[in-house]
């Protein structure tokens, strides 16, 4: 085993076979905290952007923070109600896509990836960030390096993700349960002290006069509406991820569909209780946040104060002064499932880029699972833009909030329109009284679903396009058009590579073989060797003249062994060696225009990498060239040193080794052995390549 293979094992974990799939299916208590982590999560600050939005309008506008929050929880209410009809309908992983293409055209399912695909990657650089500025509370020697924080976080939830969906969910799963019993629990214990032992509870900020901005403070109708606007946009990230389930069906253990909806269920319940109560404890304890980059302040007596608080953290402390425990449980908690958060992407958007490359809109190495039977590629492809986009906005949640929300919404819209089109079109067949009601009353719910996701679709444009909303829409469009792209590119390449009765039955009229000779050596002769053993119509051995005294050393070395193959020398007066050969294999070329030219190649095989920098590279070059002739085929003949038995025994013993420790485990996978070589030769068609 070499070194690169024991760091990925140690990293990765041991690989599995495609048989063991079943076993990487979650049950509903794990697939809770894999999907729904990013939705819990919001909650986190999702009434955070709704109390700093309001705060624009000074103190006044903090009365509206309860009606904003109602509104926020209709709609993950109904859009919940809306995905567990696409979950049944559905349950092939699809999800919003699949709704899409099916009942709207290929454009509005595209339209639909496009937009789950920009606000994955937004989901990862959102919550990361904003666990970093947490622990910044804790940590504040961060400061100023934010963004290489959350990008070392990225990485390191990449590298779980990579060891597959159960392990990486069984890891996630007991501080997800500690956030929620941590929430819930310190608004259950809250409401119960103000409401039933009558404490009087007073947030930490309450006793603070709110500034707002002077645009605002004018409070005629328009700016009014306005905020109210921003507010209800800013509160709906806590709807985010709830489509990750409809995305990640497959992944539940059988059934897949009632597991799914009963997960979806249970997430809604869950994160509608924990912000509804959040913000009715915001507003009984005199709760406030400030938007100092927005333009509102603390004031005291006149004087300008400045605070950096969380709801969270005000609610956690005051109602856990007396037991400091509680109080750290809840915090560490809560940065812990911000961190968290991103795994909801790192399961939706594998599975998702996995169907789009199946549907040849992506690259098909999207498509394929990896040693732990992860859609590798697809987490790695995901966690690049997330690290960059962290990277450049120096991981500032003020910044790429604006960003985030209208992918999710642009598929909730379109989703929803596709399935109230789902069910008129099985309405116009179904027969039966019992299955027309049930798909009737499904198709109320969707439409109602549709009227919330679009109505808050036009609010997050209009009140975030300035923003920075338009930087999203850009980013969806050009994954639009990318998508559409590399379809129509293997779309081509399957029209021109479909075999015609001419391919398949006409045969080249001679086979030329040209052995390509460097030096007299034992790779020469056993590329000669071989050009002979395929019985060419012709063969011809050639070398390069771009030294004269190293050419006039093959020569004599050539008459040395007195082969029967005469030796052609090819002028090159600039000291080239590509150029000339592929002058003379094109003049054969142009001879004989039915005839195949095949030429061979001699390469030594090395054992370490720095070896192959020392050789090889005139043929590497000289490859490359030649796979772009047409009718030409190229032969690369390894030699192998003796380094590369050293590496091939290496490799040996590794295997022996795995192969013992999968026996001392379950017994049940059985390495493979090596038998001999492999083979002498590679043959690649140029036009097919």
């Amino acid at each position: 085993m070499s070194i690169g293979d024991a760091v990925k094992r140690v990293l990765v974990g041991r690989k599995l076979a495609s048989s063991q799939l079943g076993d990487t299916l979650l049950p509903k208590r794990i697939a809770l905290p894999v999907f729904a982590s990013d939705a819990l999560s919001s909650v986190a600050y999702a009434p955070d952007e709704i109390l700093l939005t309001l705060s624009l309008a000074g103190m006044a506008g903090f009365a509206f923070s309860w009606e904003i929050g109602l509104a926020v929880g209709f709609v993950m209410f109904i859009v919940v109600l809306s995905y567990r009809q696409v979950v049944h309908a559905y349950p092939s992983g699809g999800g919003d896509f699949e709704v899409a293409t099916v009942n709207l055209g290929p454009n509005a399912g595209l339209t639909v990836a496009s937009a789950l695909l920009v606000d994955y990657v937004l989901t990862v650089a959102v919550s990361v960030s904003s666990g970093v500025q947490n622990v910044e509370a804790l940590i504040p020697q961060i400061a100023g390096h934010e963004g290489w924080v959350a990008a070392g976080c990225i990485v390191l939830l990449t590298a779980l993700n990579l060891r597959g969906a159960r392990e990486s969910g069984t890891l996630f799963a007991i501080p997800t349960y500690c956030f929620m019993v941590g929430v819930l629990g310190m608004i259950g214990w809250g409401l119960f002290q103000i409401l039933v032992l009558d404490i009087p509870l007073r947030a930490s900020t309450a006793g603070y006069e709110v500034v707002g901005d002077p645009f605002y403070l004018q409070m005629n109708a328009f700016a009014m509406v306005a905020l109210l606007a921003r507010a209800f946009s800013s509160g709906c990230a806590a709807l985010t991820g709830v489509e990750a389930i409809a995305n990640g069906v497959p992944a539940f253990r059988r059934p897949k569909s009632k597991n799914a909806a009963a997960t979806l269920a249970l997430l809604g319940t869950i994160a509608i209780s924990m912000m509804l109560g959040i913000i009715a404890l915001a507003n009984l304890t005199g709760l406030k946040l400030i938007d100092p980059h927005g333009g509102s302040h603390f004031e005291v007596d006149g004087q300008r104060v400045d605070a950096d608080l969380t709801a969270i953290g005000q609610l956690a402390d005051m109602i856990f002064r007396d037991f400091p425990p509680g109080f750290y449980f809840v915090i560490t908690a809560t940065f812990v499932i911000l961190f968290l958060a991103a795994n909801t992407a790192f399961n939706g958007f594998p599975v998702l880029a996995s169907i789009l490359a199946r549907s040849e809109y992506l690259p098909r190495a999207l498509y394929t699972r990896g040693d732990r039977l992860a859609y590798s590629n697809g987490i790695i492809a995901l966690a690049t833009p997330a690290i960059i986009l962290v990277l450049v906005f120096n991981a500032s949640v003020t910044a790429l909030i604006q960003l985030y929300v209208v992918g999710v919404f642009v598929s909730f819209t379109v989703s929803q329109l596709g399935m109230v089109r789902h069910w008129t079109r099985h309405l116009r067949v179904e027969t039966d009284a019992r299955a027309r009601a049930r798909m009737q009353r499904s198709r109320i719910i969707n439409a109602v679903g549709l009227s919330c996701t679009g109505t808050v679709l036009v609010i997050v444009l209009v009140s975030k396009f300035v923003y920075g909303a338009y930087i999203a829409v850009i980013a969806m469009v050009a994954v639009f058009a990318v998508m559409k792209s590399i379809h129509r590119h293997y779309a081509k390449v399957i029209a021109e590579t479909a075999p015609s009765p001419d391919d398949v039955r006409t045969l080249p009229s001679r086979v030329r073989a040209v052995v390509l000779v460097f030096d007299v050596s034992k790779p020469s002769m056993r590329a000669l060797n071989f050009a002979k053993a395929i019985r060419p119509s012709s063969l011809a051995c050639i070398t390069v003249a771009a030294e004269e005294q190293e050419t006039r050393a093959v020569l004599e070395a050539w008459e040395r062994e007195d082969l029967d193959v005469p030796l052609t020398v090819l002028a090159s007066p600039y000291r080239e060696v590509t150029r000339p050969v592929l002058e003379y294999v094109n003049s054969l070329r142009s001879a004989n225009p039915r005839d195949v030219v095949c030429v061979f190649i001699p390469e030594l095989v090395v054992g370490h990498w720095w070896e192959q920098l020392l050789h090889n590279q005139s043929a590497l070059i000289l490859r490359a060239r030649l796979f772009f002739m047409p009718g030409v085929m190229v032969t690369s003949v390894p030699y192998r040193l003796a380094s590369s038995q050293a590496a091939l025994d290496r490799a040996k013993r590794g295997d022996a080794q795995v192969a013992a420790w999968r026996r001392s485990g379950s017994g049940l996978v059985r390495a493979p052995s090596i038998e001999g070589e492999p083979p002498e030769s590679k043959h690649a068609d140029a036009g097919r390549r």
